[in-house]
C-alpha cells in the first residue's frame, strides 16, 4: 500500500510538472491582457482592442487579466486533467489519514525509537494501545531501516539494548515482546522523561 500510494504521489508530481497550475493553464488557453506605461499620460494604460472580443478572466491574487482564446475541446481537456488530479489528491489524503497513519502520522525517518508510556490506562485501553502499536510496526516500521521499543515504567524496559535492523524476524520479535508486556499501574512522573532520555542516548536514532 505505501508503495502504491507513493506511485500515486509521483503521478501528482508529474501532473504539477505538466503545467496544471492556474498560471500555467491560463498561459495555454489565452494571453495576458497587457498594460504599458504611457509617458504623456503618466500612468499605466491597458490595451482596449480585446474588450468584448474575448472572454476574460481576472486573477484574484494579482489582479492580472487574461483573454481566453482556447476552444471548448482544450478547456474540457484541462477539466479532465484537473478532475484526475483532484481524485489523486483525495486518494493520497485517504491514505495519509488511514490505519496507523491516522494515529502516528507518516514515519519518514529511517531509524526510530518508539517510547511506550501507557500511564494508568485500563486493561481494555492497554490492549487498544498495543493494537495500534502493532499496526504501526507492521505497516510502517517494516518500511524503514532500524528501530527499538522502550517502555516508560518504574523499571525502564527495552526491547533491544540498541536500535536493531528491520527484518521480518525483528518485527515479529518486537510484536511478541509488546504483547508479553504486563498491564501496570501508572508509572512515576519522571518515567517518561527517563525513557525519552534513554531513547536519545542511541546515537543512531533520528526520531
Amino acid at each position: 500500500q505505501p508503495l502504491v500510494s507513493s506511485s500515486k504521489w509521483l503521478q501528482l508530481y508529474g501532473l504539477k510538472r505538466n503545467k496544471l497550475s492556474l498560471s500555467q493553464i491560463l498561459s495555454q488557453i489565452g494571453f495576458q491582457h497587457r498594460k504599458d506605461y504611457v509617458t504623456t499620460l503618466g500612468k499605466l494604460v491597458a490595451s482596449r482592442y480585446a474588450d468584448g472580443l474575448f472572454p476574460q478572466y481576472k486573477r484574484a491574487q494579482d489582479g492580472s487579466v487574461y483573454n481566453l482564446t482556447a476552444k471548448k475541446e482544450l478547456i474540457l481537456h484541462f477539466v479532465d486533467c484537473l478532475m484526475g488530479a483532484i481524485e489523486l489528491y483525495k486518494q493520497r489524503m485517504e491514505w495519509l489519514t488511514s490505519e496507523s497513519r491516522q494515529i502516528f502520522g507518516v514515519i519518514q525517518e529511517q531509524c526510530i525509537v518508539i517510547v511506550l508510556d501507557f500511564g494508568g490506562v485500563a486493561p481494555t485501553e492497554f490492549d487498544l494501545c498495543r493494537d495500534a502499536l502493532s499496526m504501526v510496526l507492521v505497516e510502517q516500521v517494516t518500511q524503514i531501516a532500524k528501530f527499538n521499543l522502550i517502555r516508560a515504567a518504574q523499571d525502564l524496559m527495552k526491547w533491544q539494548q540498541n536500535s536493531a535492523p528491520v527484518s521480518e524476524h525483528t518485527v515479529e520479535s518486537a510484536l511478541m515482546w509488546l504483547w508479553k508486556l504486563e498491564h501496570m499501574t501508572a508509572a512515576s512522573h519522571t518515567s517518561s522523561a527517563e525513557a525519552l532520555l534513554e531513547a536519545m542516548s542511541d546515537e543512531a536514532v533520528s526520531s
